[in-house]
């Protein structure tokens, strides 16, 4: 298949306020598209629940840049900001992951429950005394900023301001400020490091600096890194679904009635927000380090693949009425938070105990 001419730009003003007409015509013309991103540069999108799920289990797709070739511009972090899971495969993937999973397994999540409830409740109780609230600024972004801010030991004056930054990096209409909110990032992470060495705590990133000091396999940028990744993803996500999350229950009063009434239907509530409307519309870029195929269309090594999780998880062919948001759904093994060796990390909850079929990787 020719490569090296133009791809098709099919991402529109309209697609980025609801990009699912767009997937739905994808999926139905083919499985896999050479089109261009938004940045301009080319890359093969995967649309099909199959060939998504398929892809994010084959290790010859690597998250590794090493192995990108001239087609993914990317975005450039330092290094201290960008030797992390999201850029590992294989052993080093490994190492690293296991130096935090023990603090996300479902036990040491369950302990988080007090103080978790604890900050939602006083944000909650806020928002009933003010009468009118911004969800998002008064609730949905510092309940996690406090749950994760905790978990690292980040002072609380730095932990909004890493908020700002980090949406101002992820925001293409601030291009110019894009610079110095990394910097922003990078400096006090690196001062975060800095002070927690000198005066350690319980948390996860004294522990961690402990690791690196005592000559254990971890480099200084992996380990502000990881620093980085957790407090960027523990935040960024989490808010998201809190404020989609109930944007679409207010949408469908009679569904959020019946949770109201029934707590236990919350584990499958959650599940189905997170199918139905979470913000990460594309896993993580990947790069073939060969010539693979998938959806019976050659793609050759080195070439950016995209993984469309939104497209995935309206998928006909796998979820009965996709485009209905439904709280009761049974079957639901959405690809929200991954799979593979690249599942999510945080996923740990006292529902997700007993999906087996999806294990700590």
């Amino acid at each position: 298949m020719i490569t090296n001419e133009t791809p098709p730009m099919p991402f529109d003003a309209a697609s980025f306020s609801n990009p699912h007409p767009l997937y739905a015509r994808l999926r139905e013309e083919g499985p896999v598209h050479r089109v261009a991103s938004p940045d301009g540069s080319p890359i093969w999108l995967v649309t099909r629940e199959t060939d998504v799920r398929a892809a994010m289990n084959d290790r010859r797709l690597s998250v590794n840049k090493a192995y990108s070739g001239t087609g993914y511009k990317g975005f450039t972090l330092p290094s201290a900001l960008d030797t992390n899971l999201l850029n590992m495969d294989g052993t080093d993937h490994l190492r690293l992951r296991r130096l935090v999973s023990q603090t996300f397994t479902p036990r040491h999540v369950e302990a988080l429950r007090g103080r978790v409830q604890a900050v939602a409740e006083q944000l909650a109780d806020g928002l009933a005394a003010s009468g009118e609230a911004d969800l998002v600024a008064d609730y949905a972004n510092p309940l996690p900023l406090a749950v994760i801010g905790d978990l690292l030991g980040v002072p609380d004056e730095i932990r909004r301001p890493f908020s700002r930054w980090a949406g101002v990096m992820l925001d293409p209409a601030y291009p110019s400020q894009v610079a110095e909110a990394v910097d922003h990032i990078h400096r006090h992470l690196l001062e975060l490091v800095a002070l927690r060495r000198d005066t350690p705590g319980d948390d996860l990133l004294s522990r961690l600096i402990a690791t690196r000091d005592q000559g254990e396999t971890l480099t200084e940028d992996e380990l502000v890194s990881l620093g980085f990744l957790l407090l960027w993803t523990g935040s960024e996500n989490t808010q998201h679904l809190i404020s989609s999350g109930l944007l679409i229950l207010l949408r469908h009063p009679e569904q959020m009635a019946a949770l109201r009434a029934d707590t236990g239907l919350l584990p499958a509530a959650v599940e189905e927000i997170l199918r139905f409307t979470h913000a990460n519309q594309l896993a993580i870029r990947r790069f073939p380090t060969e010539d693979i195929r998938i959806g019976g269309v050659t793609i050759p090594a080195g070439d950016t693949v995209m993984l469309a999780l939104s497209s995935a998880n309206r998928d006909p062919e796998r979820f009965t009425a996709p485009d209905e948001f439904d709280i009761r759904r049974q079957d639901n093994a959405h690809l929200a938070l991954g799979h593979g060796i690249h599942y999510c990390l945080g996923h740990p909850w006292p529902g997700w105990k007993r999906r087996s079929r999806w294990p700590l990787c």
